[in-house]
């Protein structure tokens, strides 16, 4: 393991894949720790941001090119930045269960399954986890 391809490349990729490692890891703790808590809506507008950061910098990767620069990873971002808000606001309304859907769902879809198809060859976080 080395993390010299992730550091090599374009600084949108490094700030990006350190982002969404540290939500993922952020992410596995609020799903584990207790709910309703200061220490959940902190760490909970921690994670917000950081996703965010993760959704808004995937638009300066264009490593897939599908349709012009983009590629089907950048509906997920969309769908990251869209979704985000609505989970805040169902926790401020107190829908707890729309609330825990929302958050889970960008948590396993925007970090977990998003994380798994960079884990493809010839992908910069499969060479940085094993090698070339």
């Amino acid at each position: 393991m080395s993390l010299a391809p992730l550091l090599d490349a374009a600084p949108a990729i490094p700030l990006h894949g350190f982002a969404a490692m540290a939500a993922f890891a952020l992410g596995v703790v609020q799903l584990a720790a207790p709910k309703g808590t200061l220490p959940h809506r902190t760490l909970g507008w921690i994670w917000v941001l950081l996703m965010a950061f993760v959704a808004v910098s995937s638009f300066w990767i264009h490593q897939i090119r599908l349709v012009g620069p983009w590629s089907p990873i950048h509906l997920l971002s969309i769908f990251t930045l869209v979704m985000l808000p609505l989970g805040v606001w169902r926790a401020h309304r107190h829908q707890v269960n729309a609330h825990r859907w929302t958050m889970i769902s960008i948590f396993t879809g925007a970090l977990v399954i998003a994380g798994l198809f960079t884990l493809v060859p010839g992908r910069i976080m499969h060479t940085v986890l094993f090698g070339h």
